[in-house]
């Protein structure tokens, strides 16, 4: 299954003319407030009607303005979670993941709509018999997950599911957003401006500024392209150790050892890690007696000045690491294309993806 989307639109002074392609996974709609993300989310939703273009899931056009086929909302077969929960609040959980399950009545395809196979995806097992008004945030939006789920909808919009979410309802709801992108089967489009939230969770990145589209990929290759500080560099890796005493993990990675804050993962599980630019320090030789702990050799693949900043792309053992340091820096340590570098981490600087 896959999603289509080359659309165009106008509200008041502000332009949509988007185009890109949503594979199977998590596709993250990505960039700043006024980008244009929630409004074509709601296009692909059919609560905004474009005024050029198409959407088409699956092989089925939602909407085409040249044919002037529009599917409504209600038949489209979008499972779309909402900033709140919007649970029924005189529902318990159970009630309200059934009532997820009376619109599949008599859909097929799309994803899984097993009761018990959602309950354990979000484990909502112990839930069952509460209500609403005794849920955490975190636990409130699994729910309503687990109700877009049992609807067998063939694609999940989500715009900004966490933004109501403090830290710790984040990194609780974190794990099962996961599961649900592997599991799912159906294009997954999540609208977002976090780039940590981002780098874990999606597969392919569509970067929107001023209701354009300019740039789509990959999630490694295109997350370096986010504006101002927010780039980084995006590397997969495993869980080699933990060091308890410290309350560390180790982890193994194409670019070399990472330590990083202690994960609550597995020996061996794939993690994915996130390095802000900005906190990449460049040596021309190993560095000694130092408090970082992650220094990963390298060399210069490419720099791009811009002003008195430069972005410096490593490549490290065939990993890109990318570090944004001063025109200055560039010409003082002499940096070109082949020159073998010293990029320094600091754990405390990793954010868990």
């Amino acid at each position: 299954m896959s999603l289509a989307v080359d659309i165009g639109h106008r509200q008041g002074d502000f332009q949509l003319d988007a185009r890109f392609e949503a594979p199977p996974g998590l596709t993250a709609l990505f960039g700043r407030s006024g980008s244009g993300k929630s409004t074509l989310v709601n296009i692909v939703a059919g609560l905004i009607r474009p005024q050029r273009g198409k959407v088409v899931v699956d092989g089925q056009t939602l909407v085409d303005t040249e044919t002037r086929a529009f599917v409504p909302a209600h038949r489209r077969r979008v499972g779309y979670v909402f900033q709140d929960s919007r649970l029924f609040p005189h529902f318990s959980v159970r009630q309200n993941l059934l009532y997820g399950r009376w619109f599949a009545r008599a859909a097929t395809g799309g994803a899984s709509g097993d009761f018990a196979s959602v309950v354990e995806l979000l484990g909502l097992a112990p839930l069952l018999e509460r209500h609403p008004d005794s849920l955490s945030g975190g636990e409130k939006q699994r729910v309503a997950i687990g109700r877009a789920l049992l609807a067998r909808p063939r694609l999940i919009l989500m715009d900004e599911p966490l933004a109501s979410l403090d830290e710790a309802r984040r990194a609780e709801i974190m794990p099962y957003l996961e599961r649900l992108r592997d599991r799912a089967g159906v294009p997954i489009l999540y609208v977002s401006h976090s780039v940590p939230e981002v780098a874990r969770l999606a597969t392919t990145v569509v970067i929107l500024g001023d209701g354009k589209v300019t740039a789509v990929g990959p999630v490694a290759d295109i997350l370096p392209l986010a504006e101002a500080g927010d780039g980084g560099s995006v590397l997969d890796a495993v869980v080699a150790r933990h060091d308890e005493a410290f309350q560390l993990s180790v982890l193994a990675s194409a670019a070399g050892e990472l330590t990083v804050p202690r994960l609550a993962a597995e020996i061996g599980a794939p993690v994915r890690a996130y390095i802000r630019s900005r906190d990449v320090m460049l040596s021309l030789r190993p560095p000694e007696d130092i408090s970082a702990l992650n220094v990963l050799s390298g060399t210069v693949a490419t720099i791009a000045s811009n002003g008195a900043q430069a972005d410096i792309r490593l490549d490290c053992n065939g990993a890109a690491v990318l570090a944004r340091i001063t025109t200055k820096s560039v010409e003082r340590l002499g940096l070109a294309p082949g020159k073998p570098l010293y990029a320094v981490v600091k754990s405390v600087s990793f954010e868990r993806t």
